[in-house]
């Protein structure tokens, strides 16, 4: 991790370094810049330095949605952390783990419709086909 501060409010902007995994079938994983700023325009001013400049615009309610689906798998966590700390029986953390793995795995179809709907094909009218590559390379990651 690296700190950087903007020259122009000496804000702190935190960056963790891009890194590359080789998956068992020889794909490489990229993780993106994550960045935090308590400014959001430093944020926006280093994204664009990074390279990560890619946003996608959601209405208050489809983001209220998305986040109460994500606050819910947060509760189920918490929970199945709380059941290792109780030495739970096995099978019954178990149970407990492949229903946050529904959950996520719900969580991923709202979210991939949503960007096929969206982003997807506003970049197709733009003329950017390379999102159908992009698109490709990210459902071959979720069916892991």
């Amino acid at each position: 991790m690296k700190e950087m501060k903007n020259s122009e409010n000496m804000e702190k902007v935190m960056i963790l370094q891009d890194t590359e995994e080789m998956d068992t079938s020889g794909d490489k994983d990229r993780d993106i810049f994550r960045i935090s700023a308590t400014d959001e325009t430093a944020a926006a001013e280093t994204a664009v330095k990074c390279g990560c400049c890619k946003k996608t615009v959601r209405s208050e309610e489809e983001r209220r949605k998305l986040i109460n689906r994500l606050s819910r798998i947060e509760g189920q966590i918490r929970g199945i952390r709380g059941m290792l700390e109780r030495d739970a029986y096995c099978n019954d953390i178990l149970i407990q783990s492949a229903a946050v793995n529904a959950a996520v795995n719900s969580f991923n179809k709202e979210l991939l419709a949503s960007h096929i709907h969206s982003c997807v094909v506003r970049d197709i009218r733009e003329g950017k086909d390379e999102v159908v590559d992009e698109l490709v390379a990210t459902i071959q990651k979720l069916m892991k």
